[in-house]
């Protein structure tokens, strides 16, 4: 019997599943959950951490040695520059600055597990149209399921959890289409992953002369900063206005921007791993697909197994055979590049998996 609540809440709070995160792993397992760099922090970054002591003071509230070191990269003003708890949380900012109740929020399903909770935070209607057969955005049905109700449509390059990456020809038709009063969030997390040169680059399209696109990205992932929380929008300066008026302040810790600035300088280090990371990515992909498993095309830190209702079943062998993925119950399974040690276990046990699933199952490779 479920515990009655206290107080009154917003019913459509109340039936709104809590983000869960990728699950831990005991010390003898790889954690495949979580899209997490397994490369350790750089020593000249854990060095900058380490010096910065002074806890009892309140960071700068706008990061604003960050940002004009981010507008000068990308050929912008500081003010069109805006820095984040992670990119997820400008997410929220950016809906909750233009979506209320009665209005929508567009994004292709399935996706980042975090865009159903921004629109229901919101107050605002979801609307959430299907991937393709192949784990790619569906452009063309995007456009068509915008109404006048629609404030916010995002895309996310490269999708989480599928893979997939939209092309910089398919994204510029696309926001050439979109209403000028409509908000367009690229949703970049996994840009430096990406290896197809068809791809689109949110920073380096002729879009990002629309006023209303913005483009986030995160230190995250590539940068290894998981754990700092720092991400940061790009667009229109009255738009970033609007998200920084709904942002929690001083959320963004002196520490973060430090460990931020100090990785843009040791880019080129940076860089390099995640040349390592795509390489293995891919060698997992090839792997995966000569096994049997039909996987889409992977273009950022994970893989796509269209386990379907063979999910749960699935997750539970990666996890006896000490890999903890992340498991979406009734569709599919997303599974990190972590280690290299990591790789041989996980084709062994994909392998063991995809030779129990019947004829014709959709994650299966047509042979």
């Amino acid at each position: 019997m479920t515990e009655p609540t206290p107080v009154r809440i917003r019913p459509e709070i109340a039936e709104l599943p809590p983000y869960r995160q990728g699950r831990q792993a005991d010390a003898d397992a790889f954690k495949l959950s979580s899209n997490e760099n397994p490369f350790d922090p750089l020593p000249h970054v854990a060095d900058i951490l380490r010096s910065r002591a002074d806890i009892n003071r309140y960071p700068d509230a706008t990061a604003a040695r960050l940002r004009e070191r981010l507008a000068e990269r990308h050929g912008v003003t500081p003010d069109e520059v805006h820095i984040g708890a992670g990119s997820v949380a400008l997410l929220y900012q950016f809906v909750q600055a233009v979506a209320g109740p009665g209005d929508e929020v567009v994004y292709a399903w399935r996706s980042f597990e975090a865009y159903p909770g921004m629109a229901v935070v919101a107050g605002a209607d979801r609307v959430e149209v299907p991937l393709t057969a192949d784990g790619r955005h569906d452009l063309p049905a995007m456009l068509a399921a915008l109404t006048p109700r629609t404030r916010v449509v995002v895309v996310c390059s490269p999708n989480n959890p599928t893979g997939p990456a939209v092309t910089g020809a398919e994204f510029d038709a696309f926001i050439a289409a979109v209403p000028g009063d409509v908000l367009v969030i690229l949703d970049e997390a996994y840009i430096q992953f990406v290896t197809d040169p068809d791809a689109v680059d949110g920073l380096r399209e002729p879009g990002l002369g629309r006023a209303n696109l913005v483009v986030l990205r995160t230190f995250s992932k590539a940068y290894g900063l998981a754990g700092l929380r720092v991400g940061y929008a790009i667009g229109h300066s009255r738009v970033l206005d609007a998200a920084r008026a709904t942002a929690i302040p001083l959320s963004v810790t002196a520490q973060a921007e430090e460990a931020a600035l100090a990785s843009l300088d040791a880019e080129d280090e940076l860089l390099a791993r995640v040349r390592v990371i795509a390489e293995r990515r891919d060698r997992l992909a090839a792997g995966l697909r000569d096994a049997g498993w039909a996987v889409p095309d992977a273009q950022g830190n994970f893989l796509w197994l269209h386990t379907a209702a063979e999910t749960a079943e699935a997750a539970a062998a990666f996890e006896a055979g000490g890999v903890i993925v992340r498991a979406f119950v009734g569709d599919g399974i997303r599974v990190s590049v972590g280690e290299e040690e990591s790789v041989e276990k996980v084709l062994r046990i994909a392998a063991s998996i995809v030779a129990t699933l019947p004829e014709g199952h959709p994650g299966r490779r047509l042979r």
